[in-house]
């Protein structure tokens, strides 16, 4: 199978939400990301397409910074959470809102789109357990067979699912200029990096706060800052709309940068994601805790144009990028 093929299946995969999120539905999106991380930004705008494909209505769109708990929602609703990596205890802030949300709506049905599971604590994976297990219309979705079989085995109260990243709705991005230059080298640089992967590398190699000027970075947080007092002050602002559009234009800008490049070498899942999305070769290197792998592996192994670069305790593969 050819890399547009098998992207195209994806982006057909993704229909079996409607399943829980059925065409015309009205639905609360409850937790869009505002903030900096340009890899969730193309999850957002999957997500947001996948709604604009299939005529589902978004009555409200909310952050976890201005979530008006206390609101009735209406109980046909189905509240609606962001996909992404963030499901577990690696990112407490996100994970503590959605459980909340689980708490505070239990006659609504809750879908939560593609996500990655990891938890480092057992006692918190099992405490997040026990809540879920007390809604009886949650819907689990993952996004690599590695936190599907967790899903089953930890939140076998809940329905569980496996769907392909949101991003890959966005299929197919057109680049926004010819490739001008070689290989980009797209590395992570937080807390999730592979320092045994990544360390000392000589060639010059990018994240997305290099993609992101300083003045983006300040609109960012003018933009936070307006979304709380916003919130304080009862909400008069179309937050979502204007972080909507200012969004657009980080996600373009990305697109722009990557589109410079013949090939992409990434630990980013989204670098990844991206340049599959754009059609360019690209090698995938993992993450500390195997997200990259777990999901090439679950999806993106059959696309020729990819390749992964692994290590763990049990398993070494070093495969060549593609040049």
């Amino acid at each position: 199978m050819d890399s547009q093929h098998v992207m195209i299946s994806l982006k057909e995969t993704l229909t079996g939400l409607l399943s829980v999120i059925p065409p015309q539905s009205e639905i609360i999106y409850a937790d869009y990301p505002l903030y900096g991380n340009v890899g969730d930004l193309f999850i957002m705008k999957g997500t947001e397409a996948f709604f604009k494909a299939h005529g589902i209505r978004v009555k409200k769109r909310w952050n976890p910074d201005n979530f008006p708990f206390g609101r009735r929602v209406g109980r046909n609703a189905v509240i609606v959470c962001q996909g992404g990596g963030n499901f577990g205890d690696l990112y407490p802030y996100y994970q503590a809102f959605r459980e909340k949300i689980v708490k505070a709506f239990p006659e609504n049905r809750i879908v939560i789109l593609p996500q990655s599971i990891y938890f480092r604590d057992e006692k918190q994976r099992r405490r997040t357990a026990a809540l879920f297990s007390e809604h009886r219309d949650l819907h689990l979705f993952t996004r690599d067979n590695v936190s599907y079989e967790t899903a089953k085995r930890y939140f076998s109260a809940n329905h569980i699912g496996l769907m392909p990243d949101m991003a890959h709705q966005l299929f197919p991005i057109i680049p926004k200029s010819a490739a001008s230059c070689g290989k980009l080298h797209f590395i992570r640089t937080d807390g999730e990096a592979n320092p045994d992967l990544q360390k000392d590398d000589p060639v010059q190699s990018y994240d997305w706060k290099h993609v992101l000027s300083a003045a983006d970075r300040r609109g960012i947080a003018f933009l936070q800052t307006v979304n709380v007092l916003n919130k304080k002050a009862g909400n008069p602002l179309p937050m979502a709309l204007i972080w909507g559009k200012y969004s657009d234009y980080l996600v373009k800008k990305a697109i722009r940068f990557f589109s410079r490049y013949e090939t992409v070498e990434t630990s980013r899942l989204h670098g990844h994601i991206l340049s599959s999305l754009l059609g360019k070769k690209n090698t995938v290197i993992d993450n500390s805790y195997g997200k990259n792998a777990n999901y090439y592996h679950t999806w993106m192994k059959e696309a020729p144009n990819t390749r992964l670069i692994r290590e763990t305790p049990e398993t070494k593969e070093n495969l060549p990028a593609l040049t």
